[in-house]
């Protein structure tokens, strides 16, 4: 019995060490915090080895899938160096990859598409990366 009780305690609590590193557990709808690796994992991804830093306006993360609005910015001004804007990531295989936004339709009665992340653009994007959550994305501005 009291074997039995170890090895459920230790399975038990196996699965929570998985579930809270993302390892085949579900996780639920978050902003990853300043300077926390997944964050800058996930904005390395971005860089592609560029030297340039990044203002985040909006960051969302769920289930290995990650929206993100930044600005980039000059590392030694921090004057901004391009205008930026909205990115669809992905964690495979323990790497983040920059998804092409370009593969989702686009709606002529949509014109802002990914910059206000509306409605359509979501279901159409949805369509295209089918597995990608809906709840990553910021509630459109009207």
């Amino acid at each position: 019995m009291t074997r039995y009780l170890l090895t459920l305690l230790f399975v038990s609590l196996l699965l929570g060490v998985a579930g809270s590193t993302g390892m085949g557990l579900a996780d639920p709808v978050h902003s990853p915090a300043a300077n926390s690796p997944e964050r800058k994992a996930i904005l390395d991804a971005l860089r592609g080895g560029e030297n340039v830093i990044y203002t985040v306006n909006f960051i969302k993360v769920h289930n290995g899938w990650a929206w993100v609005d930044v600005t980039p910015l000059d590392p030694k001004t921090h004057q901004a160096t391009a205008e930026g804007g909205p990115n669809l990531l992905h964690l495979a295989n323990g790497k983040w990859m920059v998804m092409d936004l370009s593969r989702v339709p686009e709606d002529k009665n949509d014109p802002m598409g990914a910059e206000d992340a509306s409605p359509t653009f979501v279901r159409n994007l949805r369509r295209v990366y089918k597995t990608c959550p809906a709840d990553i994305f910021p509630k459109p501005s009207n």
